[in-house]
């Protein structure tokens, strides 16, 4: 196998450090931080070192202590105090142990393996320190990395139940669960307080669905160990598969009290909240998740759903780029950014590339169950864009008519003007009559040649002659004497 080189470098110098030691055989006491390291407390043969540098450490080891029972830690304090008894005495390896517990805890893994390399150079019998860089080797995927290392630890120490308890753990994790449990049992005959082995076998159980004998387990590691974290989060999980939900949210809540930030329980805490559509109250689970793990894509991707939940749609939507940068490749991003855009944002067709691409990540149509909402979201949004194309098509057509028939208008009134000029109406503003050149002005009363004859005019009346005689006048009035 290829391996890292930070991860080849930190298994050559754990093994050179063991195989250092020899047969030496001393055995180290210590006390677990509650993340699968352990804090040393005192060796058997300690050191040669001052008085002063020993005050310094008890007093670091006192402040680390205490801020584990009160489940709250202060980093940089507690590095300042390991630091001042390495600074009264550089051969305090536990101090330099212990700082790279700390580093380890804030995620800061290449500090880590240089104060765990710097801590067995110290002192080779410092068992803790090949451990964990086993374990940093191993959650970095250099299996066989770890396994050598230990290995190598029991060679010079065939009675470590914890390095056997660790090997367990990783066959376990490589589906070999006969020798995980070989192994774990191996441990607890050395070692019959040991969480680790207990763990593992509880995860062997469950991952093979016998939830009673995985219960058992925890419930008997739980005796050693009240504030594991892991252990209550473990419950959990098994009360969900007895569909015992209520019962499973107070172990997970029982978790992140032994220890806020557990990432595990919150995790689960915060999808029993999405579920049930308490949407603040998955929001709180999820930023202390964030918290502890601001990388976390699935995280981001939760937080905007409870976001949307709660009416933010802009938050929401932040929340979903932050996810597809951290993981371009995880379809429900795509699925729940659709939503949003097709359903709250009227933007149907981007939805569309977003259901197509969920579908492609997701492996193609066959893949998918015929039922899943994604096929009736893709018809839904395509029905709308179809009907906005024609109705915008509608309305161009219908722009285009008016258009044509205002033109049609502008036309006939155009030729109205131009008939008007050619043979204008009659009336009071029309010319007056020109005369002919050469002609003569006819007389104002005179009538036209072809007018009819002008009738005579009628003899005005009397006015002492009351009823006049009314003459024919086809006919002459006769004379009376």
């Amino acid at each position: 196998m290829n391996r890292p080189p930070m991860m080849r470098s930190l298994l050559l110098a754990a093994l050179a450090a063991l195989f250092a030691a020899g047969c030496a055989g001393t055995k180290a006491a210590s006390t677990d931080t509650g993340t699968g390291t352990k804090s040393v407390t005192k060796t058997n043969e300690p050191p040669p070192i001052s008085n002063r540098a020993k005050l310094l450490f008890e007093d670091a080891l006192g402040a680390l202590e205490a801020q584990k029972k009160a489940n709250a830690f202060d980093y940089p304090s507690l590095e300042r105090k390991f630091k001042a008894a390495l600074d009264a005495d550089p051969n305090v390896a536990e101090a330099d142990y212990n700082l790279g517990v700390l580093a380890e805890r804030q995620g800061n893994t290449q500090e880590a393996v240089s104060r765990y390399q710097v801590a067995l150079k110290k002192k080779p019998t410092l068992r803790q320190a090949s451990e964990n860089l086993a374990v940093i080797a191993q959650n970095a995927g250099d299996i066989s990395g770890a396994v050598s290392i230990y290995q190598g630890v029991l060679k010079i120490y065939p009675d470590d139940g914890n390095s056997r308890a660790r090997l367990a753990e990783i066959y376990r994790q490589t589906g070999d669960h006969e020798k995980a449990m070989e192994f774990s049992r191996a441990a607890l005959m050395r070692e019959p307080q040991s969480v680790t082995a207990y763990k593992v076998m509880m995860r062997s159980y469950l991952e093979r669905k016998q939830l009673a004998m995985a219960k058992l387990v925890a419930l008997r590691a739980m005796k050693i160990d009240q504030n594991d974290p892991e252990l209550h989060h473990t419950i959990g999980l098994i009360l969900l598969q007895e569909e015992k939900k209520d019962a499973a949210r107070l172990s997970f809540k029982r978790a992140v009290e032994v220890r806020a930030d557990y990432v595990p329980a919150r995790v689960q805490l915060a999808q029993m909240e999405l579920d049930s559509e308490d949407y603040p109250g998955a929001e709180e689970h999820l930023r202390r998740v964030l918290q502890a793990d601001s990388k976390n894509a699935a995280a981001h991707l939760n937080l905007g759903i409870a976001y949307k939940g709660q009416g933010q749609l802009d938050k929401a939507m932040q929340e979903y780029d932050e996810a597809e940068k951290l993981d371009p490749k995880m379809a429900a991003v795509y699925f729940n950014r659709g939503i949003l855009l097709h359903r709250h944002k009227g933007a149907p067709d981007r939805a569309i590339e977003l259901y197509r691409k969920y579908i492609s990540l997701s492996g193609g149509e066959v893949a998918l169950n015929a039922e899943h909402p994604i096929f009736g979201l893709l018809r839904e949004a395509e029905s709308i864009v179809q009907a906005q194309r024609e109705a915008l098509a509608a309305e161009e057509q219908q722009k285009k008519l008016e258009e044509l028939q205002k033109q049609q208008q502008e036309m006939m009134k155009a030729e109205e003007a131009k008939q008007g000029n050619v043979a204008p109406a009659s009336g009071t503003d029309a010319p007056a009559p020109t005369t002919p050149a050469g002609g003569t002005q006819p007389a104002a009363n005179t009538p036209p040649a072809n007018a009819p004859p002008a009738q005579p005019a009628q003899p005005a009346a009397d006015p002492q002659q009351k009823n006049p005689a009314k003459a024919d006048p086809a006919e002459p009035a006769d004379d009376i004497f």
